[in-house]
């Protein structure tokens, strides 16, 4: 037997009220705006904040010798790269030397070479004979062990070089061998070259002398003047006098801000608060926006963001391209008291999949509740305002923070006018003619690096996904 049901139709008689019609006379329940442009800003909360009265910070220092800590930049025009002339100053040697004529003749005098893997470019024990510009690739530097072994001493990448040691010393020695690692293309300015543009210049002979002589004054391993110290004596010996030297033009970082003009017109204002607060809200999601460009500013500010202020010597390359747990141990032995790690969510994932491939399985920590991932017990914070280049590839920082540790600081001035939250004030500018209200949101804020090793930026990792083999 069969059972017909009934079908309703469009036509069919409503018996209630419907929820579309019904919520008409309703209130509905509502969330504040969402945004999604809102991080964990993990390097924010992390920074120790400093106060800054005056709007300026100055870094004072030991004086150090050691110069010419910058990156050498290029010219490059297809598949051809020259030095620019005045880039050549980063160089220890001719730091500070300005005579662009003699830049020029010594920019123009550099060779350039496209090498294979596997190219030696100098090695241990023989003369040194050349200046080497890295333009692109990378180049391991090399030693020799105890017993004969090989030994790893470090990368070397874009805009790096070596060779420069012979400007002021004829007679020096390469102290390792540097072979390329990857398709490499360098600039190479030879000894002859370099000696005959040397015997024309009088100006760059006088710029050597001195470099030598600032070498030659007694300094430590960090490059600062030496404190003169004596130690396990007996009976009544001379003991010897020091002072302690500063840098004569120390480091001043000035507040930097950023800001924005809110604007909410009175009819909006005056009707629409209810059950939230129209300026309240704007004002809400325009702060958050400030907070999200401080720390990409702290990060990637040509003055004081922490990727461009990270010292050259600080600066190391992924051996293998993805980051390994022998590249984060040699960033961690680069400083002590390392405490964090700051790495685009990305660089997480393949530091991540290095580890899986060991069976290594690092212990997360707890910080502020939350459970972040570690290495070696210093945990490696996400910051998506860390870049990635256009070849898949990202660098991860390491730093030491605080004042007392002579680490990375957050700078800011609290107690300004009008202020709303901690160095950032809200201002009311008025109502013009078309009933708009205006406020001036401002936000004042910088990061200052108080010694070098304070911060370290492993370089070159890559975060694409290998090809199983």
């Amino acid at each position: 037997m069969t059972i017909e049901l009934p079908i309703e139709t469009e036509n069919q008689t409503q018996k209630s009220l419907s929820t579309s019609a019904a919520h008409l006379l309703a209130h509905t329940t509502k969330s504040e705006p969402q945004m999604q442009g809102i991080s964990s800003r993990w390097l924010t909360r992390s920074l120790p904040w400093t106060q800054v009265h005056g709007g300026i910070y100055r870094v004072n220092r030991r004086l150090t010798h050691t110069v010419g800590n910058n990156e050498v930049e290029f010219d490059i025009d297809g598949s051809h790269a020259r030095v620019i002339p005045s880039e050549l100053s980063e160089l220890p040697p001719l730091r500070g030397f300005d005579d662009e004529e003699v830049l020029g003749a010594l920019a123009h005098r550099f060779e350039q070479r496209d090498l294979e893997p596997g190219t030696v470019l100098a090695e241990f024990g023989n003369p040194m004979d050349q200046i080497v510009l890295i333009v692109h690739g990378k180049v391991g530097k090399q030693g020799t062990g105890e017993f004969g072994e090989t030994t790893r001493l470090g990368i070397l990448s874009d805009g790096d070089f070596f060779g420069d040691t012979l400007m002021t010393n004829g007679d020096i020695l390469w102290s390792a061998t540097a072979k390329t690692l990857t398709q490499t293309t360098v600039l190479v300015l030879s000894r002859t070259d370099f000696d005959r543009v040397r015997a024309d210049s009088p100006a760059l002979r006088e710029q050597l002398s001195r470099t030598a002589a600032l070498a030659q004054r007694p300094q430590n391993k960090q490059g600062e003047a030496t404190i003169e110290i004596s130690s396990g004596h007996a009976g009544e010996p001379l003991l010897p006098s020091t002072f302690v030297d500063y840098e004569a033009n120390p480091r001043e970082y000035e507040l930097s801000l950023g800001q924005s003009v809110l604007r909410v017109h009175t009819r909006v204002a005056d009707l629409f608060n209810d059950p939230h607060n129209q300026i309240e809200q704007q004002l809400r999601l325009t702060v958050e926006a400030l907070y999200e460009r401080r720390e990409y500013d702290l990060v990637n500010n040509p003055d004081f963001g922490l990727l461009n202020n990270c010292d050259l010597k600080q600066r190391i390359y992924s051996e293998s391209g993805a980051p390994t747990p022998d590249d984060m141990d040699e960033l961690l032995s680069m400083r002590r008291s390392t405490k964090l790690f700051l790495a685009h969510p990305k660089a997480i994932a393949a530091f991540g999949r290095e580890c899986n491939k060991r069976g290594l399985y690092p212990d997360p920590v707890e910080v502020d509740g939350h459970r972040v991932p570690a290495w070696r017990g210093v945990p490696i914070f996400p910051c998506g305002k860390i870049p990635i280049s256009g070849n898949h590839t990202t660098s991860i920082l390491a730093m030491r923070t605080g004042e007392k540790d002579q680490g990375v600081i957050g700078l800011h001035q609290t107690g300004i006018p009008d202020e709303f939250e901690p160095s950032l004030n809200v201002r009311f500018k008025g109502i013009d003619d078309q009933s708009i209200i205006s406020y001036l949101v401002s936000c004042y804020y910088s990061a200052a690096v108080l010694v070098p090793d304070a911060l370290g930026v492993l370089d070159n990792v890559l975060i694409a996904r290998q090809q199983a083999e």
